[in-house]
């Protein structure tokens, strides 16, 4: 139930980000919006604590910034994934969408955690 609901959320928010930054984020359609979710559920689940281990003597140096570096790739191999209805037009956009949405995710989820 939590992946289903992180996925929608994932996917309002792709929609949301594009239509307010749409020179930053290109997403064709709501499908292709779920899809992109899905594919980062799918990747920060299987792929994601890997490189968090991989990348754990750098992490600690930088007393855990470097996860947004690890959430911005996550979001940019998303984009491979998905190909050309969902689109970044760079890294460092991806990394700022990465820190934008994990902002509104926290927000969202201590709102539902509330009630």
């Amino acid at each position: 139930m939590r992946f289903l609901s992180t996925v929608l959320i994932d996917a309002l928010l792709f929609m949301a980000i594009s239509g307010f930054f749409p020179s930053s984020l290109y997403v064709s359609s709501v499908e292709i919006a779920v899809i992109a979710a899905l594919v980062l559920g799918v990747l920060n689940w299987l792929v994601k604590p890997i490189i968090i281990i991989l990348s754990l003597p750098i992490n600690f140096l930088t007393l855990g910034l470097f996860g947004i570096v690890i959430n911005g790739l996550m979001l940019e191999l998303t984009s491979r994934i998905v190909g050309a209805g969902f689109q970044f037009s760079s890294f460092w956009t991806a990394m700022f969408i990465a820190i934008l949405m994990s902002v509104v995710s926290v927000i969202i989820a201590s709102y539902f955690d509330k009630s």
